[in-house]
C-alpha cells in the first residue's frame, strides 16, 4: 500500500511542477495547438496554445512507477510491464501526430491510416505477450487472458487465441481513439481520466486484497499481479490531476493525442490485464458516449445523403460535446457537466463491481 501511495505523490509532484516547466519550453519552441476550422468559433482563441502536454503525463506516471518500486525495493512485474507498454507505445504514436501537426502547421497529422497502423502494431504486440505462456506466474496465469470478461472471467466463453488478440486489439484501439474524441474542451478528458483511473486504483487495491494465492473460486480473483497494476493506476491518476491544475479553463496548455491516445492505451491494459474488459463500457461510460455521438452523426450523415442527396445531421457537430457548446453552453458548463456524468458511470461500475463480489459471499 505504501508503493502506491509513493507512486500516485510522486506522480502529482512531477506532473504539477513538469507542465509548468513544459508550457514555457514549448511556448519558446513554438509547440502551439492547431484548431479544426469547422470548430465553435470560440475556439478559434486558442490557437498557438501549447500542446503535447501528454509527454508531461506519460514521463511523471513512468517516473513515479519506477520510484514506488525502488523505494519499496520491489522488482516490476510483468503486468506492469506490459500495461507500461501499451501506454508509452500509443503516446508515442500520439506524438508523432502532434510532431507532424506542429512542423506543418495544420490541424491533422497522421493519415487515418498511418495512425491506425501505430495503434494496430502497439495493440497486437500488447496482446501477443500478455497472451504468451511464457509470462505465466507460478501459477500459471498469464497478464491477459482468453476468456471474455465482465467482472472476472466468464468460464464458459472461452476465445481462440487468435480471437482473443484480435478482442484485444478491439479494446485497445477502441480504447485509445475514444479518450481522443473526448480531448477537445479544456479539461474534460483530463478530468475524467482521473475519476476512471482512480476507480482502477480502487479495483486493483480490491482484487489484491480478495486474490486467489493458489486455487481460484467464486469470492475471489483469478488476476495477475493486482497490487503492481494499482501502482501504475494511482501513478496515472496523480498524473492527471497535476495536469489538470494547468488544463482546466482556460487551458494553458493540451495534452494532445499524446496524453489521449497513451491514456485510452493505459485504460484499455487496465481492462484486459484486470479481467474487467466489459466493465470498462461504464466505467468509461462517458468515452462511449462521445464515441457513439460520432458514429451516429457519420452514419446518418451518409445514409441520409444516400436516400435523399442531402445529408442531414443528428447534431449540430460531433463529438457531442461541442453540440453543446454550438446551442450555447459554456465550455465551462459542458466541461463539469461531463464530469457529472463521468462520475455518475464511475459510481455505477464501481457499484456493480462490488455487489457482484458481495453477491458471492
Amino acid at each position: 500500500m505504501r508503493a502506491i501511495l509513493f507512486g500516485g505523490g510522486i506522480s502529482l509532484l512531477i506532473s504539477l511542477l513538469g507542465t509548468r516547466s513544459a508550457i514555457t519550453l514549448f511556448t519558446r519552441w513554438g509547440y502551439g495547438q492547431e484548431i479544426r476550422d469547422d470548430g465553435p468559433t470560440s475556439h478559434h482563441t486558442k490557437r498557438g496554445t501549447p500542446t503535447m502536454g501528454g509527454v508531461v503525463i506519460i514521463i511523471a506516471s513512468v517516473v513515479g512507477y519506477f520510484a514506488a518500486k525502488v523505494i519499496t525495493w520491489t522488482p516490476p512485474s510483468a503486468s506492469a510491464l506490459l500495461l507500461l507498454l501499451v501506454f508509452v507505445g500509443m503516446g508515442l504514436v500520439g506524438f508523432l501526430d502532434d510532431f507532424i501537426k506542429i512542423y506543418k502547421q495544420r490541424s491533422l497529422g497522421l493519415r487515418s491510416k498511418a495512425k491506425m497502423v501505430g495503434q494496430t502494431l502497439v495493440a497486437v504486440v500488447f496482446g501477443w505477450l500478455a497472451l504468451s505462456p511464457w509470462l505465466e506466474d507460478e501459477n500459471g496465469r498469464t497478464p491477459a487472458s482468453e476468456k471474455v470478461s465482465f467482472l472476472r472471467e466468464i468460464d464458459w466463453l472461452v476465445l481462440p487465441t487468435i480471437l482473443a488478440l484480435l478482442l484485444i486489439w478491439l479494446i485497445v484501439t477502441a480504447t485509445s481513439n475514444a479518450v481522443n474524441l473526448a480531448d477537445g474542451l479544456d479539461g474534460l478528458a483530463t478530468g475524467a481520466s482521473v475519476m476512471v483511473f482512480g476507480a482502477y486504483t480502487l479495483v486493483n487495491i480490491w482484487q489484491n486484497n480478495q486474490f486467489c494465492q493458489e486455487d481460484p473460486s467464486a469470492s475471489c480473483y483469478n488476476v495477475r499481479d493486482p497490487l503492481d497494476l494499482a501502482i501504475i493506476a494511482a501513478a496515472i491518476t496523480g498524473a492527471c490531476f497535476g495536469f489538470l491544475w494547468w488544463n482546466a479553463s482556460p487551458a494553458q496548455i493540451f495534452m494532445g493525442d499524446t496524453g489521449s491516445l497513451a491514456l485510452g492505451g493505459a485504460l484499455a491494459g487496465f481492462a484486459i490485464l484486470t479481467r474487467t474488459e466489459l466493465l470498462l463500457i461504464i466505467l468509461g461510460g462517458i468515452f462511449v458516449l462521445e464515441t457513439v455521438s460520432v458514429m451516429l452523426q457519420v452514419t446518418w450523415f451518409k445514409t441520409t445523403k444516400r436516400l435523399t442527396g442531402t445529408g442531414r445531421r443528428i447534431f449540430r457537430i460531433a463529438p457531442i460535446h461541442h453540440h453543446f457548446e454550438m446551442i450555447g453552453w459554456e465550455q465551462v458548463t459542458v466541461v463539469i457537466r461531463f464530469w457529472i456524468i463521468t462520475g455518475l458511470f464511475v459510481a455505477t461500475g464501481l457499484g456493480v463491481f462490488y455487489a457482484e463480489w458481495v453477491a458471492r459471499l
